[in-house]
């Protein structure tokens, strides 16, 4: 007989009980994914997707939404006996539905939005229900019913869905990367109060649509497209798209280049390089390209990186016609054709930076300014009193009738510093302190008195004798005069579209143009003395112990008023001494004012021959006539009417076809059309880096600061681009 010991008591107990927690214990579920091979491609033979584990149904829709549906190409649809005649699917009817699916299996008729995202249990209206699980195949009617179908609620509000399923966080990401904002955040923790602008932005997003919060909350988890190499991979397929935009512009055009130079903040130097070409409807467009890491800024490495740039857009260097950067010149050794004008912009700014030191009395003016500046904003006390101040003068002015009130007049404003590589600065600041010339006495007046040794009040007391001078006051309307007129070929050069024609139109006005302005109402108005025009003086910057005497009139007008004209006269010849030469001379020609008024055929013939890579010996045989019969049918025009820009007169030679009827007069207008006047857009792309690289953010790569810049510069063609080509690209 068999003992039970206690030994086999215990043994038999635990062996048990490990028995039964292994029985009552649940087996691992295996963790359930979705792979592209799952994908069933017949509709017909789909499961439903409320089939699919909860977990796993985001997946399935985004597999389907990306593959498309299916439409079969090269199949013979079967025939069918129906209604009293032999009828079968048409394959041209995909080309009108982007909706239609053809399952080979039943030969029906499906919708890939149905299928995915029709809500069971809703009423089935105008064949839902059938396009998304049974399928139609009633060739008769197909026609009709897919009409029906494609305009029914239930398949727009599927359709919706599928957008918004697709772009739930696509559309957040193509929101930061136009705005210029930073991905990620310091502390993107869930107890962390700022995760970052795209977390904070995903939250949001989730708590205002409740199918995107369960989709994050319940779906998989390794899908939420937070990852740091997902979002540049969002950037990247972003960049692109808009790239290959921009070179299916450009492919076979004749294009110049803008290069610009700048440090980023993590002391980097960044090349950024834009295209200048004319499109084919005779646009001049300028698009940004891309930035280039450069070593060093030198005219050799310079040239290294534009020509790798050109080979990697597979752009060649023969079609390069026009450079302006620094150094470019270099880059007539690769194309003798490539032209190279000094930035119209750049050059102006250097003439008002002479002007402002071309005789000592102007720039003893100019070494006030920043005084003058300086002791007002030096505090924040002294700032809100100098508003304080100009907005109880522009209360009184309005009152008594001297100034007008509307939208946009008389906004606040404060003194900012001229800066020599700042263009119009100088004006802007002069203007300030023009207009708070009152509360600007006033502040300084206050710093004076509430100074407690004299010593630290900043020279106040100096700076307010100095102002209230006529010498001064009669300086700083000079210059404002002197200044209005090169600021506004200041900004005429900045345009994007302006060409080369045009800018030396603008600079031979400004050299033509008398300055003069009196001061008496202004001084008589703030109680600043006038001095007698006719009382004799010291010469200025001489001793009094001198004998050289000469009367207020000719120091004014001559020391002061003509050395001023002499100078900026003097420094726009020298300056701009190229627009003599023989390449834009010969373009002056082709201006088309009053209309085409300095037409002249022997300069547009030198033109082409100086273009001798566009031009054959029998092209330039044919020019004489083709610009006399051109310049004789655009005079009798009523579209070149009022036609004051070449840019213009492209356009309307496209729109009308005469660029086919005239070809080498049109090319030689997109020759000159392309030649660059100022680099101001490739620097706006500089200024932009700064937006996007900050201090926060300073290790960012230069490959995603790259396809962040073209994103964020190209943001029209960037927001044009549909999220369709975003999921292919990626």
């Amino acid at each position: 007989m068999w003992k039970r010991t206690l030994f086999n008591y215990y043994s038999s107990g635990s062996s048990t009980t490990l028995q039964n927690e292994e029985n009552t214990r649940q087996p691992k579920l295996p963790r359930v994914e979705f792979r592209s091979s799952d994908i069933v491609c017949d509709p017909g033979m789909r499961k439903p997707i409320e089939e699919y584990p909860f977990e796993i149904r985001d997946q399935v829709k985004k597999a389907y939404v990306l593959r498309g549906p299916t439409q079969v190409v090269g199949y013979t649809f079967p025939c069918k006996w129906q209604s009293g005649d032999w009828r079968s699917f048409q394959p041209h009817w995909f080309q009108t539905y982007d909706w239609l699916e053809y399952s080979e299996s039943k030969d029906a008729a499906f919708c890939l939005y149905c299928y995915l995202f029709f809500e069971p249990g809703k009423p089935d209206k105008f064949g839902c229900n059938v396009f998304a699980k049974v399928g139609y195949e009633k060739w008769k009617k197909a026609l009709e019913r897919f009409d029906k179908h494609a305009a029914s609620l239930s398949h727009n509000n599927a359709r919706m869905k599928c957008d918004d399923f697709m772009n739930q966080k696509r559309n957040i990401a193509r929101f930061l990367i136009m705005q210029g904002d930073a991905f990620r955040g310091h502390d993107e923790s869930s107890i962390s109060l700022n995760k970052g602008t795209y977390r904070e932005l995903l939250d949001w997003y989730k708590d205002k649509v409740e199918v995107v919060k369960d989709a994050y909350d319940n779906g998989n988890k390794n899908c939420q497209m937070v990852s740091n190499h997902i979002q540049k991979d969002l950037t990247k397929a972003c960049s692109e798209e808009v790239m290959a935009i921009i070179m299916d512009e450009i492919r076979g055009m004749k294009f110049s280049v803008l290069i610009d130079e700048s440090r980023d903040v993590s002391m980097k130097e960044q090349m950024a390089m834009i295209l200048r070409f004319v499109n084919d409807e005779g646009k001049v467009l300028e698009r940004f390209v891309g930035l280039q890491h450069v070593e060093r800024c030198t005219a050799a490495a310079l040239k290294e990186a534009l020509v790798h740039m050109l080979s990697s857009l597979k752009l060649s260097i023969s079609m390069f016609r026009g450079q302006g950067y620094d150094g470019a010149s270099n880059m007539r050794d690769e194309n003798p054709y490539a032209f190279y004008v000094h930035c119209f912009a750049h050059q102006l700014q250097l003439v008002v930076v002479t002007v402002s030191t071309s005789t000592p009395a102007i720039a003893d003016f100019f070494n006030y300014v920043p005084l003058i500046v300086n002791a007002v904003g030096a505090s924040c006390m002294r700032k809100d009193a100098l508003l304080a101040k100009h907005h109880d003068t522009l209360v009184e002015e309005v009152e008594s009738g001297e100034i007008l009130t509307g939208r946009g007049l008389n906004q606040e404003s404060s003194l900012a510093r001229p800066g020599d590589t700042r263009w119009g600065s100088h004006l802007k600041t002069l203007l300030r302190i023009l207009v708070m010339w009152e509360a600007i006495i006033d502040v300084l007046d206050i710093v004076k008195k509430d100074s407690i040794k004299p010593a630290c009040n900043g020279g106040a007391f100096g700076l307010i004798s100095k102002m209230e001078s006529f010498n001064i006051v009669f300086i700083l309307h000079l210059m404002i005069e002197l200044l209005s007129m090169t600021d506004m070929l200041s900004r005429a050069l900045q345009r994007k579209d302006q060409d080369i024609v045009e800018a030396m139109h603008f600079i031979l006005g400004v050299k033509d143009k008398p300055l003069l302005k009196r001061v008496k109402t202004f001084c008589a108005k703030n109680e600043i003395e006038v001095p007698d025009m006719d009382k004799k003086i010291n010469a200025g910057g001489t001793s009094t112990r001198r004998r050289q005497k000469v009367t207020n009139m000719h120091f004014y007008h001559v020391e002061i008023f003509l050395a001023a004209v002499d100078a900026i006269l003097s420094e726009m010849n020298h300056r701009f001494g190229e627009v003599s030469s023989e390449l834009l001379v010969c373009m002056a020609s082709l201006n088309p004012r009053n209309p085409f008024s300095n037409f002249d055929v022997d300069k547009l013939i030198r033109l082409a021959e100086i273009y001798a890579e566009d031009f054959n010996i029998g092209e330039i045989a044919l020019l004489p006539s083709q610009f006399k019969d051109f310049i004789r049918r655009v005079r009798k025009s009523q579209e070149f009417l009022g036609c004051t820009e070449l840019p213009r007169c492209a356009e309307i030679m496209v729109q009308a076809g005469m660029h086919r009827s005239y070809p080498l007069v049109y090319r030689l207008i997109e020759l000159t059309l392309i030649l660059p006047v100022a680099t101001a857009s490739v620097e706006r792309v500089s200024s932009a880096m700064s937006i996007i690289k900050t201090d926060l953010h300073n290790k960012m790569g230069d490959e995603w600061l790259n396809d962040l810049m073209i994103c964020y510069t190209e943001k029209e063609m960037c927001r044009s681009i549909s999220n369709e080509k975003n999921h292919k690209t990626i």
